[in-house]
């Protein structure tokens, strides 16, 4: 069966390598992925899939399968750039290494049984659409989630951070400011907030990380800021720690309304990030199948600072994340200009092919074996 799907990817090879490089030689920005997502599809609908355009009324999300029984076996596809930088991150190669997982599984589900799902999930440089897709159940009848991120080292699936994306909008006094000297203003207050944050983080939890920048503070000295705000990301270990961060900002910036009397509102500007939560016995069964693939050098699992958007799926459903290696210059480095270009190497193609056998082999296991699925299962009922 391995084989088997092993020489029917080699014939996808030149489709999905044209499709990597133009991801590559187009990249949009989040929410406006419409060439990338056209081209998916298309790949998608001429190998037999079934597949759902404008998926939830996102207009460049879609939600493909192939088969019709259980278990459903989900590879997840995000195809957005970085705005003005390209593929720092290597979402085209993401996307090529799920798109060759179903691909492969595809080519057996008949035979075996079970279906195979992509779903294209848009905008993830600004929070992502996944934790819309949970809110709407689209995960409920999904048995496991298998996506595989390119990186500088190979390393089995990890955790990541838990994000609360908050905005604090403070509404003050307008007016020309030279004839309002003793006036506080909105922009007093952002400030204001900003030094009393920074005197309190000693005495947040010690994993508590808070990035922000000041958004809004006026446009010209003539004029009051009526209307300032900050954006914050609150990052920690997990959303429950993230969240007693989160209440202690919101208090600063209501004591600091009240000391100069001007107005607060509180939202989130992007979608919160939960923290992923790894399913130990499929990371431990996609090892092995990396191995027999070919790439053996594989790393500890790996914990990252930053949010992943599929941490909301893990609390959903078993998921790994895992991460492979497609450089072959140890000096580059993950994020950089030089990450992207390497992202259309052969070393890179050839490595991103393993991985979406090793994919494709692990769902394989689950859908043939019952009792694997459910050790899978249980280990996640536990976790919740």
């Amino acid at each position: 069966m391995n084989q088997e799907m092993i020489s029917y990817l080699s014939t996808c090879y030149d489709e999905l390598h044209d499709l990597n490089q133009k991801l590559y030689d187009n990249p949009e920005d989040s929410y406006k992925e419409f060439s990338a997502c056209d081209s998916i599809c298309n790949l998608l609908e001429s190998h037999g899939f079934d597949v759902k355009k404008n998926f939830l009324d996102l207009e460049t999300s879609f939600y493909a399968s192939k088969g019709n029984t259980y278990p459903k076996i989900c590879f997840l596809c995000e195809y957005d750039a970085v705005p003005g930088e390209g593929h720092l991150t290597g979402h085209n190669l993401l996307t090529t290494i799920s798109l060759g997982a179903s691909l492969a599984l595809s080519k057996v589900i008949e035979n075996i049984g079970g279906t195979a799902i992509v779903i294209g999930c848009p905008g993830e440089y600004r929070g992502g659409t996944k934790s819309i897709m949970v809110k709407q159940g689209v995960f409920e009848d999904i048995d496991a989630v298998l996506v595989a991120h390119p990186d500088v080292t190979t390393n089995e699936s990890g955790t990541s951070a838990a994000i609360v994306p908050l905005k604090i909008k403070l509404l003050g006094n307008s007016g020309l400011s030279f004839l309002n000297n003793d006036t506080y203003t909105s922009l007093d207050g952002i400030l204001l907030t900003f030094n009393i944050l920074n005197s309190i983080l000693k005495g947040f939890p010690k994993d508590v990380e808070v990035n922000s920048i000041l958004s809004q503070g006026g446009f010209t000295p003539l004029l009051l800021p009526m209307e300032s705000e900050a954006q914050f990301y609150i990052r920690a270990t997990e959303m429950d720690i993230a969240k007693i961060a989160e209440n202690k900002l919101r208090e600063i910036a209501i004591y600091v309304s009240k000391l100069i009397r001007v107005q607060y509102s509180f939202s989130l500007y992007e979608c919160p990030n939960e923290e992923l939560i790894t399913n130990r016995t499929l990371n431990r069964l996609f090892s092995h199948n990396l191995k027999e693939n070919g790439i053996i050098d594989i790393g500890s699992p790996k914990d990252v600072r930053s949010g992943l958007s599929i941490g909301i799926v893990s609390k959903t459903v078993p998921c790994i994340h895992p991460y492979v290696n497609i450089i072959e210059d140890n000096r580059i480095r993950y994020g950089t200009k030089e990450f992207s270009e390497a992202t259309i190497s052969n070393f890179a193609f050839e490595q991103s092919m393993k991985a979406s056998l090793a994919l494709a082999a692990t769902a394989v296991d689950l859908i043939t074996n019952n009792t694997l699925l459910n050790e899978i299962k249980d280990e996640f009922f536990k976790e919740k």
